[in-house]
């Protein structure tokens, strides 16, 4: 049987009674110039348009170098309805940076 937690509060989901959600984030260089000169778009592209089973066996072929040139990662994070709403209002959690944790006297 597999078993599932929130990633960011780490409660454990139980599959039939609590709802679960998958965060999929995919980082990689932009190549944003008119006349791109980028080797790495075409290749970059290709992946937006292959499935994720293709994708990762691509990725397991390429050697370290061609790695960290494209600069290419993806993370998958499981979360309880709480921390999904939460997770919506602030994705990149801006918020509660600029909040800070300073009292006030």
């Amino acid at each position: 049987m597999i078993r599932y937690s929130c990633d960011m509060c780490g409660r454990s989901l139980v599959p039939d009674e609590d709802d679960r959600y998958v965060v999929k984030i995919e980082v990689y260089a932009a190549c944003d110039s008119m006349d791109s000169d980028c080797e790495d778009e075409e290749f970059i592209n290709d992946f937006e348009e292959d499935d994720d089973d293709e994708r990762d066996e691509e990725m397991e072929n390429l050697d370290s170098g061609e790695m960290e040139s494209l600069e290419y990662k993806t993370f998958r994070y499981d979360l309880c309805s709480k921390c999904h709403s939460r997770y919506l209002q602030d994705p990149l959690s801006i918020k509660s940076i600029r909040r800070g944790r300073f009292s006030e006297n």
